[in-house]
């Protein structure tokens, strides 16, 4: 498979367990910090039906599984009936156009950047969470309290309702035969990125003494439970889950990155979710692509289901990644941000927006959000 015989690898189709995908190219889920107070907007309903296509894959920003787990005031959660509503219009627009659309669920532990006075202003003077009491470095600087291993159960369960929230976070009435009636198709565990999941996986953080921590196989118990519990939830086929074992990012180094990576891989197998997305170990939070002696082939190898990269790729590499077996999807972030017809602009290799990196996080509905011109409306422009 190669362009060369005019046959574009990130264009042809592909079956995601019981889904028909019409083309490789995945939306990553990004943070954009426009869900205020912690709501979706209807702001939200234009930006992803911009980047909805009929049998694309879609994975919609990290939700907050509890009013504990907030990552910012400005972050969605999918816990409260209020953020289910605010989520069904979203969800209808991007299945309207024949999208599908996966909702990432996470915790975000000791990394939550909400302002300290905000925890102490919470009912129950909560304060951030983690496998440990080590606070990061950066960041609000607060302390962190380590889990007790009693209380893991709950956040579990957490996870398991928040799933169940997205399920139902979808078309209620004006159903037609093309409908189905559902919420978001599936949903995306987030044990990337620094964030509680991953506090428990990496041991330069997990610092426990219980059956959490120490060994790998205890260090991933967590992971796998959460795993399990959403699985017993919605069933296999609508789980997938995100990793990052050679990411430092939020300060979460593990010492043996690709046994850990191996290890989940397997582990996942025996739970048959629908798949596996991990991030490139030359991934970088400045979006520039660095040297690492390590590759995903390993993790691909290791994986019965579907395995979908990400982290600075371009068409040129995801074509390859494709046409040479190394991934089965490409999850492009800040690509799709700036483009919203991404899939087209790959088909005709057209010059592709740059993206912003000033308007990434701010509040604007608009500006850095749904005002990414399409390639019809460049064309119109210069004609």
């Amino acid at each position: 498979m190669s362009e060369s015989n005019n046959v574009i690898p990130l264009l042809t189709p592909y079956r995601l367990g019981k889904f028909n995908i019409a083309h490789r190219i995945v939306m990553a889920p990004l943070y954009r910090a426009r869900a205020y107070n912690n709501v979706p907007q209807p702001h939200a309903i234009l930006y992803y039906s911009q980047r909805a296509t009929k049998g694309g894959l879609l994975i919609a920003e990290a939700n907050s599984i509890s009013p504990s787990s907030k990552y910012t005031p400005n972050s969605p959660g999918i816990w409260s009936r209020e953020q289910i509503e605010a989520w069904k219009p979203i969800v209808d627009a991007v299945h309207a156009k024949g999208g599908i659309f996966f909702c990432q669920i996470f915790h975000v532990g000791r990394a939550s950047e909400e302002d300290i006075h905000s925890f102490f202003m919470h009912p129950d003077g909560e304060v951030p969470v983690s496998s440990t009491n080590k606070p990061l470095k950066s960041g609000s600087g607060m302390q962190p309290r380590a889990l007790e291993t009693d209380e893991i159960p709950s956040i579990i369960n957490d996870f398991r309702i928040a799933a169940r929230n997205a399920m139902e976070a979808g078309l209620v009435q004006f159903l037609t035969t093309s409908s189905t009636g559902t919420g978001f198709d599936g949903v995306e565990i987030h044990g990337a990125h620094g964030f509680l999941i991953d506090q428990f996986l990496k041991d330069k953080v997990n610092d426990r003494r219980d059956k959490y921590g120490g060994s790998l196989e205890n260090r991933c118990r967590f992971a796998l439970e959460v795993v399990e519990a959403v699985v017993e939830e919605i069933g296999a086929d609508r789980v997938g889950m995100r990793l990052s074992p050679f990411s430092d990012y939020n300060e979460c180094v593990d010492s043996k990155p690709q046994e850990l990576g191996l290890y989940m891989a397997q582990s996942l197998n025996k739970h048959g979710v629908v798949y596996l997305h991990m991030v490139e170990p030359r991934w970088n939070i400045s979006g520039e692509n660095v040297e690492s002696p390590y590759t995903l082939e390993p993790m691909k190898k290791a994986f019965n289901g579907t395995f979908i990269v990400a982290g600075g790729y371009d068409r040129e590499e995801g074509n390859k990644a494709v046409a040479e077996n190394n991934t089965d999807l490409v999850a492009y972030g800040r690509l799709f941000l700036a483009n919203p017809d991404l899939p087209k602009r790959f088909e005709v290799d057209a010059p592709l927006n740059k993206y912003n990196r000033d308007t990434f996080y701010t509040h604007d509905p608009i500006v850095g959000y749904t005002d990414y011109p399409y390639l019809e409306a460049l064309s119109l422009i210069h004609i």
